[in-house]
């Protein structure tokens, strides 16, 4: 189906042809979700052993005893788990409870209320400033909006954000205080940062004001589909360029364990640790240490982590192959919407024709199928053209997620073409 050039009288009679199935669907009183990338019941059952692998015995390799309080730091066994996932020094990271965007809270908390390494607080400017690539990750940008921290758009290429309009707003604002990044298979587009990326983002602590901080958000550093995807170190890029207080990094174990039970780690210069930890000392004696000796029990090797991998990826390519099946049976030969072909991560980024997102969410709730409000991976939930959507294939079984593709491929014809009409 291409609509641009349809006439008016082809519009009206596919839509007439569309809406007559999707009243058919409506009948069926569906209940499906694509909403958030949860790891499904499968994926959870593969980390079951973390149950008992104890055993009754609480003593790390280093005869810390677990139960008790203490150790702000985590565990370092722990802490070289979270090394081995990051490819950084594990004197270089800290492991705390389950989630890592708790630890990403507290880091722009930090920056804001105190400042990192003696800087400015952000809450001193005027009008402290954050870079989003977008689309991007929703919980972001509610972390800077709760804040009252400003967010400003930078459009995502097939490489990472676009470098030349990120160095030029960190050249001209100086209240330009962080940015996000999520720098593999980037949520939603699924877009991993090449070596020329990593190197001009590790060079803005040149320019930037002293307290800026990239927030390197490396939720999928581990979560390969098929063959390993690399990604350049921007670690080894701030140590050329002498910039390492300018990153921080992220992950956990939330999709690679059991998601609410999981480990967090926090990646920095000593710089930027000692200011997290001095704020820290205030809120916690010390983190979950005996979950964190569990994962370690069931990853004493990183090997084995990736083999564990390997099983959650033979869940999840099965899934990521039926949303592209759809896209490209449906759209692969018309002008709906284009969409990303990721190797890893969680998401699908969609996009319909300008102006259809909402509409398209609107169609497939009423007809059963969840998504993520349209807008949501933009800041302040406002997508300049309305036209992104997030699909995330993960949580359900193969046999619905194939039943709400066909129902969303309906919705994104029937909203194209009665948006083309109201213009035709």
């Amino acid at each position: 189906m291409r609509i641009d050039s349809a006439t008016r009288n082809q519009l009206q009679e596919w839509e007439k042809e569309l809406e007559t199935q999707y009243q058919r669907i409506c009948q069926h009183e569906l209940n499906l979700d694509l909403t958030r990338g949860k790891p499904s019941a499968e994926q959870l059952h593969l980390s079951d052993r973390l149950d008992g692998i104890l055993n009754g015995d609480y003593r790390s390799p280093d005869g810390i005893d677990t139960r008790n309080y203490g150790g702000l730091d985590g565990l370092p066994c722990s802490r070289a788990l979270g090394a081995d996932i990051l490819q950084v020094p594990t004197e270089e990271v800290m492991a705390g409870g389950n989630s890592s965007l708790t630890l990403m809270y507290h880091a722009v908390l930090t920056g804001y209320l105190f400042g990192f390494a003696g800087t400015k607080p952000w809450r001193e400017m005027a009008a402290p400033k954050f870079l989003c690539p977008v689309p991007g990750y929703d919980r972001h940008f509610t972390i800077c909006e709760q804040l009252g921290i400003g967010m400003v758009n930078v459009p995502m290429t097939a490489t990472g954000p676009d470098m030349d309009t990120v160095e030029k707003l960190v050249r001209e604002d100086q209240e330009i205080i962080g940015m996000w990044c999520v720098p593999k298979f980037s949520n939603p587009t699924g877009v991993t940062y090449n070596q020329d990326t990593v190197t001009r983002l590790a060079q803005l602590g040149q320019v930037a004001n002293p307290g800026f901080r990239i927030f390197w958000d490396n939720a999928y550093a581990i979560h390969d589909l098929d063959q390993h995807v690399n990604l350049p170190s921007i670690r080894s890029a701030t140590i050329e360029n002498d910039t390492t207080d300018s990153v921080i990094q992220f992950a956990s174990t939330s999709k690679v364990t059991h998601a609410g039970a999981g480990i967090a780690f926090v990646s920095a210069s000593s710089a930027n640790l000692d200011s997290l930890k001095k704020q820290m000392q205030a809120m916690t004696i010390g983190p979950d240490k005996v979950n964190q000796l569990r994962h370690s029990r069931l990853f004493p090797e990183f090997t084995l982590l990736k083999e564990h991998m390997q099983q959650h990826a033979e869940i999840l390519k099965p899934k990521f192959e039926c949303v592209l099946k759809h896209l490209e049976n449906a759209f692969g030969d018309s002008d709906l919407g284009s969409w990303e072909k990721p190797h890893g991560g969680y998401f699908i980024s969609f996009d319909t024709r300008p102006g259809c997102a909402t509409e398209v969410v609107r169609l497939a709730a009423e007809a059963g199928v969840k998504l993520t409000p349209a807008g949501a991976t933009f800041p302040y939930g406002k997508d300049p053209e309305n036209r992104n959507i997030r699909i995330a294939p993960s949580f359900p079984p193969l046999e619905e997620l194939d039943t709400a593709m066909s129902v969303l491929v309906l919705c994104i014809k029937l909203a194209s073409v009665r948006e083309q009409l109201q213009k035709a």
